[in-house]
């Protein structure tokens, strides 16, 4: 009779458990449930919406983070996910191949409407961006201009505050420390990079004209827009002759982009090699790091300082 009590108590003891278990995940599952999800395909977006909505969205990073952004290819599995999104903000100026054709069920913002574009100059456009076939004229990294970026905020804001009126004044107070911090930004660069002995950077490729274009320095780069070009010989020559010339110091390439034509640049002329993080995207070390926008880009503006030879 005691084995039996023993063995009902047990019982009692694992269906109490059990209903406890079923009990916190559907809780968790009703909580995730009641958030909008908001779908975003590169970073520099990606930021903008988790300070804006660091709790009220449940946010889908559309790029994975250690990814690049030129080659990446959307899995089904997250094809799926962007149709069970509220909202899907994407960089637009054709830098996402994949869009094409796909029909979205949800609200959907071409953040490159809003921006300002630049066009490519005559010495760019014949390395055209891999992914700009039908807007192979415009730099689509728009995100490197901070006037860029607080439109983008904007734009993101309003459609937050549409999807989640009863969080608004969260969203406007986040949207004013985030312009805050831009304006910041902007104003360090421009006192940092205000009086510098060199004018020019040499990169892998020019990902950094909106920079360039904004704070009054030149990109000279080995491959033009497209990172994934090889360059002739020819061009290669050309912009040794540029880095005597220019007494330039070190020499830039991506975390994302092979630095073997760079490095073997660098030790003919014996120069040093650096990274410059242009934000298509970071790696999962920086994800890791917790580094955001404003780190990198205080990053970016340490490196350009010394490259520049700022005073």
């Amino acid at each position: 009779m005691k084995d039996f009590k023993r063995v009902f108590f047990i019982l009692g003891i694992v269906v109490a458990l059990l209903a406890f278990y079923i009990s916190t995940q559907t809780k968790s599952v009703q909580t995730k449930s009641t958030k909008p999800i908001v779908a975003v395909s590169s970073f520099a977006l990606y930021d903008i919406v988790t300070h804006l909505a660091p709790k009220s969205v449940e946010i889908v990073n559309i790029l994975p983070f250690g990814v690049d952004a030129h080659s990446f290819e959307p899995t089904p599995k997250l094809m799926a996910s962007l149709e069970r999104s509220s909202l899907v903000v994407y960089s637009g100026a054709g830098l996402e191949p994949w869009i094409d054709g796909f029909v979205f069920k949800s609200d959907t913002i071409n953040m490159s409407q809003f921006v300002t574009l630049k066009k490519l100059s005559g010495s760019h456009s014949h390395h055209q961006h891999s992914h700009t076939k039908h807007q192979s004229n415009l730099d689509p990294h728009y995100w490197l201009d901070f006037e860029n970026m607080k439109k983008a905020t904007e734009v993101v804001s309003q459609a937050l505050i549409k999807l989640d009126a009863k969080n608004r004044e969260i969203y406007e107070q986040n949207k004013k420390n985030y312009i805050k911090m831009l304006e910041n930004l902007d104003s360090s660069y421009t006192q940092s990079l205000n009086s510098c002995k060199k004018d020019v950077i040499i990169t892998n490729h020019n990902a950094f004209s909106y920079l360039a274009s904004r704070y009054g320095f030149e990109v000279e780069a080995l491959s033009g827009l497209s990172p994934e070009a090889q360059p002739s010989a020819k061009q290669i020559a050309i912009l040794m002759e540029h880095i005597k010339e220019d007494d330039i110091k070190t020499i830039f390439f991506e975390s994302f982009v092979s630095d073997k034509v760079i490095n073997a640049i660098a030790k003919d002329v014996k120069v040093g090699v650096d990274t410059l993080q242009p934000l298509g995207n970071i790696t999962k070390n920086e994800a890791q790091k917790g580094m955001g926008y404003e780190q990198i880009m205080r990053q970016n503006l340490t490196k350009l300082q010394k490259a520049l030879e700022c005073h």
